[in-house]
């Protein structure tokens, strides 16, 4: 019986906290990589990595589907996180 109590009640926060992070955006020209990772969609440490690099030696990003020349980014992942990214404090939910 408590081991049942305790597994729904960790299902809850899983579920509650996933929620939370499909309502969180982030700003590709100001995040750290870790931020990156934590928000974005199929975006783990070496692709956050690889979009601070990008930003570090070509400058900040004026449009979002220009994440698609960072080396392992894609249009699809940018797709699939248009709704997370912010550019200059500005959503980018417009394609």
């Amino acid at each position: 019986m408590i081991r049942n109590a305790l597994i729904a009640l960790f299902l809850s926060l899983a579920i509650a906290q996933a929620g939370l992070a499909e309502d969180m955006t982030v700003d590709i020209n100001t995040a750290s990589a870790e931020q990156l990772a934590e928000v974005l969609d199929g975006v783990g440490p070496a692709k956050s990595e690889a979009i601070v690099a990008y930003r570090e030696e070509n400058g900040d990003f004026t449009h979002i589907d220009e994440l698609v020349n960072v080396r392992g980014i894609g249009l699809r992942t940018v797709d699939q996180n248009r709704d997370r990214i912010d550019l200059d404090g500005e959503a980018a939910a417009e394609g």
